[in-house]
């Protein structure tokens, strides 16, 4: 089975140097490409002078996560992609478990390895950590990650099992699959559309699955810092898009009633927190969402009985309410 490590760049010539050597040491069972989008900075000189083995592939604007990996992927023959951040530092042999996945069970589509944090080595890193899930409100949460509560990795997420949702931080998708699904929807630009496209996936009935036997860390942070108001807006609209898309609309809309309440709540308490901008994204991310919202109709998936896609019913509750930071003792409770 042959497989393609492709990373996005946009002006990440600092962290291409720091973190490619390691992927082509470690990756000789794939080929290795690079997707630009048209950086401003020194990154397709550098890769063209110190990393001659990586396949450059140039897009012409900033696409963002979502149409960079479109446009790009169209040039990638290989059977399986490993979408890798340009931030993930890779280990010996991380991809073996991997391939050895996808060669084992047809009805797998997309899997990640853990996840963990490359400043403290020791625990689950936020974005992906052990694996994701939904609540029945659609908010997303990892095994090792709720909201801001880090586990710390003692080995009880070694394991492979099957999760809702896969990182795009390092996300192995099969080929066909990506093509099947035309692959991530760039309304969402950037931050959570790897979250739809494992939902879609699964509303078809492909599997995801998370590896524990395989592990990177991975920086985080680069393009978006949790502090930017823009991240803010990309994950409120985001999340809602998602909820129409994938969901009946006998099943989404009172979700939908609920979350922009919650998330008026949540914009007050960034006033409080004297967070004014990160307020503002709020209320851009819902005028966004209207603005949208027919599209999103059209693009639903047109199962009549919707995917079993939540493990807990609300996590907002579970951890803000009830304290829970830890994803065993959630599933417990």
């Amino acid at each position: 089975m042959k497989l393609a490590v492709v990373i996005l760049n946009w002006n990440g010539e600092a962290l291409l140097k720091s973190y490619l050597p390691k992927v082509v040491q470690y990756t000789q069972d794939a080929a290795i490409y690079v997707i630009d989008n048209a950086s401003t900075d020194g990154s397709v000189a550098m890769l063209q002078k110190d990393f001659p083995s990586v396949t450059i592939i140039q897009n012409t604007e900033n696409l963002g996560f979502a149409g960079g990996y479109n446009k790009g992927l169209e040039f990638v023959d290989e059977e399986v992609y490993c979408l890798l951040n340009s931030d993930v530092e890779v280990t010996a042999n991380w991809t073996v478990p991997m391939l050895e996945l996808f060669e084992g069970q047809k009805d797998i589509g997309i899997a990640q390895p853990k996840i963990l944090d490359l400043k403290n080595k020791g625990r689950f890193e936020y974005a992906g950590a052990g694996g994701g899930f939904l609540d029945k409100l659609g908010y997303p949460f990892c095994r090792g990650r709720i909201f801001q509560a880090i586990e710390k990795d003692e080995g009880q997420y070694d394991d492979v099992t099957e999760v809702f949702w896969a990182t795009g931080a390092c996300m192995f998708i099969r080929k066909d699959l990506f093509e099947q699904l035309e692959g991530f929807d760039e309304h969402y630009f950037a931050h959570q559309e790897e979250i739809d496209f494992c939902w879609r996936a699964k509303n078809r009935g492909n599997k995801v699955y998370y590896v524990g036997l395989s592990h990177v860390y991975h920086l985080g942070g680069f393009t978006l810092k949790n502090s930017n108001p823009n991240k803010t807006f990309l994950n409120f609209r985001n999340s809602l898009f998602s909820i129409v898309k994938n969901l009946p609309m006998q099943h989404s809309m009172p979700i939908i009633l609920l979350r922009l309440v919650l998330d008026g709540i949540a914009a007050l308490r960034f006033l409080t927190q004297l967070k004014p901008l990160h307020c503002f994204a709020v209320l851009r991310a819902h005028l966004s969402f209207y603005w949208y919202f027919r599209v999103m109709c059209k693009k639903r998936e047109k199962a009549k009985v919707p995917l079993k896609y939540h493990t807990v019913t609300s996590i907002v509750w579970s951890h803000f309410v009830n304290g829970i930071k830890n994803f065993n003792i959630l599933v417990k409770d």
